[in-house]
């Protein structure tokens, strides 16, 4: 007996964006971030952990981002290199790989961090 897999439910609208590199005029650079597309996903958290990091604590949490397939090199395919962004909410694309056998869905592995 087959069991129905049910369909991702993309009701979470998401920035994509990418890293930008502008001169800063001394020779170096500053780094920003440049929109490059709005997706629509189903975002499921992770199991959490914290960490002291200087004088502050770090809380990372993994998250699971569902979203429609797009074909390698397309610009609405997800990067490691990349985020989303959902009001100041930001996840960082950790890694990308299909998430059914039909490649109709694509799982983005992410992580939040939040500072406190």
């Amino acid at each position: 007996m087959a069991v129905a897999r049910m369909s991702p439910v993309l009701n979470r609208k998401l920035l994509l964006e990418e890293r930008e590199l502008t001169p800063d005029g001394a020779g170096g650079y500053t780094t920003g971030w440049r929109v490059v597309g709005t997706l629509w996903a189903e975002i499921k958290a992770g199991t959490g952990r914290e960490r002291a990091v200087e004088a502050m604590t770090l809380s990372t949490i993994p998250w699971r981002i569902t979203l429609r397939a797009a074909p390698m090199g397309s610009t609405r395919r997800p990067r490691p290199d990349q985020r989303f962004r959902t009001g100041t909410r930001v996840f960082v694309i950790v890694a990308v790989a299909d998430a059914d056998p039909s490649a109709g869905y694509l799982t983005c592995f992410a992580r939040e961090e939040v500072s406190s």
